[in-house]
C-alpha cells in the first residue's frame, strides 16, 4: 500500500481489481464497513497480495455487495457481461441439446457443481469460527435428510485418516488448502476445523463444507452423460433447499465469496481429450473464450493441460438459468470437438 492506503499495482497486473479501483472509488469505501466487521482492505487483500489474481476481490457478507457496489457493480458487470437482474432457478431437462456423438466420444468425465451459502451468516471471509461451527451443523442436519438415492457418509476434515484424505484429493473428490488467492483473502482461517465432505455411498454426489463457500454442491461420475449429472445436482440442490435457507440477493441470485459465481453459482464441467487442438494453447484458449467457455487443466484454476486433456466448463452464471447455461456448455463442447476432429485430421 502507499502511504494514504491505495494499493500499489505492478505494470502486469491485469485484474478487474486493478482496472476498476480508482482513487475516487477507494476515497469513497476506505472506511466503509459491513456490519460483520468486513471492510474495503479486507475486500481487496487477495488482490493486492496475490497480483496474478483475475479478478481480485472476495465479498464477507451479503451487505458488501451494496456497500462496496462502487467498486463491485463494475466488476460484477465486466466479468459476466451483466450486473443482473437474475432469472429465477430453472433445472428442467426438456429443452437440453443433445451431445454430439463426437463430444460424448472425447469426454472422460463430468462435474457439475453449484455453490450456496447460508442466510443469516457471513461469508467465508468474514464469519468467526464459532459461525462456521454452527454452519457445519446446521449442514450435517440437512445432509441426514437427503433422499435414499444420494444418502452417505459425512467425513470431518479434522477427523479424517490421511492415508484416506489423499485418496479422496487426488480422484478430486475433496479440497485441500493450498490456494494461495483463497488464503489472501481469509477463505482458509481455523483449517481444518469446521470442514468437511459429505460423499454419497456411490460418489456420484458430494457436498464440500466450509471451503470456498460453505456449500459446494457436486455431482459428477465417468463419461459423458451431462444430462444425468446435472438431473442428480438438482434433486440434491431441492432436497437441501427444503432444509436449510440459502443465502440470495434479488438482483444477484445466489451470493457467493467471489463474484464470478453469483447468479446461478454453478460451474459445469467437462475433462475432455482435445489432442488436436492441444498443439496450440493458446488458440484453444481463445477459441473456448468465443464460446463462452472457461479452459483450465485437469486439477482446477491455474493448472495447465496435460496429456491433451482439460477440464472445458460454462463461463455464463449471472442473469442466465441453470439449464440455458447447460444447453451453452453442450452446444460449446460440440463445436470443440468439430474443431478438434478438423485439427487432428490435418
Amino acid at each position: 500500500m502507499e502511504e494514504k492506503g491505495f494499493p500499489a499495482f505492478g505494470t502486469g497486473c491485469a485484474s478487474l481489481l486493478s482496472r476498476h479501483l480508482t482513487r475516487r472509488v477507494w476515497e469513497e469505501l476506505k472506511d466503509l464497513e459491513t456490519g460483520s466487521g468486513y471492510t474495503a482492505a479486507d475486500l481487496i487483500r487477495s488482490g493486492v497480495e496475490q497480483q496474478e489474481s483475475s479478478v481480485g476481490v472476495y465479498a464477507g457478507d451479503a451487505e458488501s455487495y451494496d456497500l462496496f457496489s462502487p467498486l463491485l457493480t463494475p466488476v460484477v458487470r465486466e466479468y459476466h457481461g451483466n450486473a443482473g437482474p437474475h432469472p429465477a432457478p430453472d433445472y428442467s431437462l426438456a429443452h437440453l441439446p443433445e451431445l454430439s456423438v463426437s463430444a460424448a466420444r472425447k469426454i472422460i468425465s463430468t462435474r457439475v457443481r453449484v455453490g450456496r451459502n447460508l442466510a443469516g451468516f457471513p461469508l467465508g471471509p468474514a464469519i468467526s469460527p464459532g459461525q462456521r461451527r454452527e454452519v457445519e451443523e446446521r449442514i450435517k442436519a440437512a445432509l441426514t435428510r437427503l433422499p435414499e438415492h444420494l444418502q452417505g457418509t459425512y467425513h470431518p476434515l479434522p477427523e479424517m485418516d490421511p492415508a484416506l484424505r489423499d485418496d479422496l484429493i487426488e480422484r478430486h473428490l475433496l479440497f485441500k488448502n493450498e490456494d494461495r488467492f483463497l488464503l489472501s483473502a481469509g477463505l482458509m482461517r481455523d483449517w481444518p476445523e469446521a470442514r468437511g465432505l459429505f460423499l454419497s455411498h456411490d460418489e456420484a454426489f458430494s457436498v464440500w463444507v466450509n471451503e470456498e463457500d460453505q456449500l459446494r454442491i457436486i455431482s459428477l461420475q465417468k463419461g459423458g452423460d451431462v444430462t444425468e449429472v446435472f438431473k442428480r445436482l438438482a434433486d440434491g440442490v431441492a432436497a437441501l433447499s427444503s432444509h436449510l435457507d440459502f443465502l440470495t440477493h434479488p438482483r444477484l441470485g445466489s451470493l457467493t465469496s467471489c463474484p464470478t459465481n453469483l447468479g446461478t453459482a454453478m460451474r459445469a464441467s467437462v475433462h475432455m481429450k482435445l489432442k488436436g487442438l492441444a498443439e496450440d494453447e493458446e488458440a484453444l484458449h481463445k477459441t473456448a473464450n468465443a464460446l463462452g467457455l472457461q479452459v483450465r487443466g485437469i486439477h482446477g484454476e491455474h493448472s495447465e493441460g496435460r496429456g491433451g486433456i482439460y477440464d472445458i466448463s460454462n463461463r455464463m452464471r449471472l442473469g442466465v438459468t441453470e439449464a440455458a447455461a447447460l444447453g451453452h456448455l453442450i452446444d460449446g463442447i460440440a463445436r470443440l470437438a468439430l474443431l478438434d476432429d478438423e485439427a487432428s485430421a490435418s
